[in-house]
């Protein structure tokens, strides 16, 4: 069999497989698929000029590239069907002529034959398109490993180091911690904190958020320093009654990136006890506050309030306003959220916060609208009556989408008993099939009524349709 030399092809490969973080194996996978795709480029370009392209999308499924370590080369090979009459010459061989090589050949026996052009005559234009799709096939498997690498990861935190910078994200390094090489990843502006101070090599923990595909960049792993997910794990790291179990984090409402610059980033992290005697406030900052220092630390001065969660709506809600001090909160709408909470007026800017980011945190934790009152001030007839019409305009707004709900139902199931009743009128030839199939037991001795392919078929496209 001919054979194409390509020196110095193990080297390549080994420089491939280390710059691309790739196994040789990936690495040849991919060469062998370039190099056919480079022979496929090579027999087109026969007919350039000449003719119109005869060759149909699949038709060099049938066609190998086989690569020649030891000698440094590679062939291109065809696998053919013996035919008596051939009536293609790259799929088809004939008996005769396969007789005379071997004797006992029969006809639909498949061969392996030798398709190898010579170098000279390869082309510049294979050889562009066999570069192409080399480095195509790299990136591709580049990004699969990635995925697979971070796709699954328990630990969803990483240990990511300060590479360069583009425009307004930052680039940095991070590993997966099992062994692999470090990777890039991009932390975009909105999940950087304001806090953070991103100097080259500058180490920080980051939350893995997501694996996608940028157009013409191929891979590329986001991360975040503004999400939840990193409150979270920092806790779990600092807090041992959180790691045993006997501490567990509900919620988490967290504004790492404020609207003003003149509020600072906050968060908001509800805990409860699992064990009576354990107080998990108190697990959680530790003595003399030093574990949610830590916390605040790694977070570069976060403010951090931990509250306590409670079953009861009206406590949660009060905890979730601290530090501010809480008279009463009124459950004026359960079934809409709505509580007004009533505080003392020396506790009124503090319950709001600045710019209202403190309110506005305690409704994200407790999933409830939050209004606070002033105490003094407040008329309890004159709220009810507004919450009243509140509750009217909402139970308006629920009954209409209900009603839409019914009525969009009820036309589903006129168009489809429609449907039914033109199905019958003018059968397609694969509900003709199947009923024939069911006349002679085509169904493996036949199927209840209802069955699943009674049920594919009821439900195939095509349909006519009445104006």
């Amino acid at each position: 069999m001919a054979l194409v030399l390509l020196p110095g092809l193990n080297n390549l490969i080994d420089d491939i497989s280390e710059e691309k973080k790739l196994p040789p194996a990936v690495v040849e996978a991919a060469l062998r698929e370039a190099l056919l795709k480079g022979y496929e480029r090579y027999r087109r370009t026969l007919y350039l000029g000449i003719s119109e392209d005869p060759f149909e999308e699949e038709y060099f499924s049938n066609f190998d590239v086989q690569l020649d370590l030891d000698e440094e080369g590679y062939r291109v090979l065809a696998s053919k069907i013996i035919v008596e009459e051939v009536e293609s010459d790259d799929h088809q061989i004939a008996i005769d002529e396969v007789r005379q090589v071997a004797e006992d050949a029969q006809i639909g026996d498949t061969v392996v034959l030798d398709v190898t052009p010579e170098k000279d005559d390869f082309g510049r234009m294979a050889a562009a398109t066999t570069k192409q799709v080399l480095a195509q096939k790299l990136r591709d498997q580049q990004r699969r490993m990635i995925q697979e690498e971070f796709a699954d990861l328990e630990d969803p935190v990483l240990t990511a180091r300060v590479i360069r910078f583009e425009r307004q994200s930052v680039i940095m390094a991070v590993s997966s911690g099992l062994g692999r090489p470090e990777v890039e990843a991009e932390l975009p502006r909105r999940d950087q904190l304001p806090n953070d101070n991103y100097r080259a090599n500058a180490t920080f923990k980051v939350f893995l958020k997501e694996v996608s595909e940028v157009p013409r960049r191929g891979p590329q792993l986001f991360v975040s320093r503004a999400n939840a997910g990193l409150v979270v794990y920092l806790f779990e790291n600092e807090v041992p009654e959180i790691q045993e179990g006997s501490v567990r984090i509900v919620a988490v409402a967290r504004e790492a990136n404020p609207p003003s610059r003149s509020v600072g980033p906050r968060t908001k992290v509800a805990v409860d006890s699992v064990e009576r005697e354990v107080d998990p406030v108190g697990a959680c900052i530790g003595a003399r506050g030093s574990r949610i220092q830590q916390v605040v630390n790694e977070l570069r001065g976060e403010k951090i309030d931990v509250i306590r969660w409670s079953p009861d709506p009206g406590q949660y809600i009060a905890n979730s306003l601290s530090p501010a001090r809480v008279e009463m909160v009124r459950l004026v709408d359960p079934d809409g959220h709505h509580a007004h909470v009533l505080v003392p007026p020396d506790q009124l800017s503090l319950a709001i916060g600045r710019e209202g980011q403190n309110v506005r945190l305690a409704a994200r934790l407790t999933g409830w609208k939050i209004d606070i009152k002033n105490a003094q001030d407040y008329d309890q007839a004159a709220e009810d009556a507004v919450v009243a019409e509140l509750i009217a305009h909402r139970e308006e707004e629920e009954r209409l989408q209900a009603e839409a709900e019914a009525r969009l139902a009820v036309e589903q199931a006129a168009r489809a008993e429609e449907d039914a009743r033109l199905r019958e009128l003018y059968p397609l030839p694969e509900d003709e099939a199947d009923d024939g199939l069911e006349e002679e037991g085509g169904y493996g001795g036949g199927e209840p009524e209802g069955s699943p392919e009674d049920s594919e078929a009821s439900e195939a496209p095509g349909v006519p349709q009445e104006s």
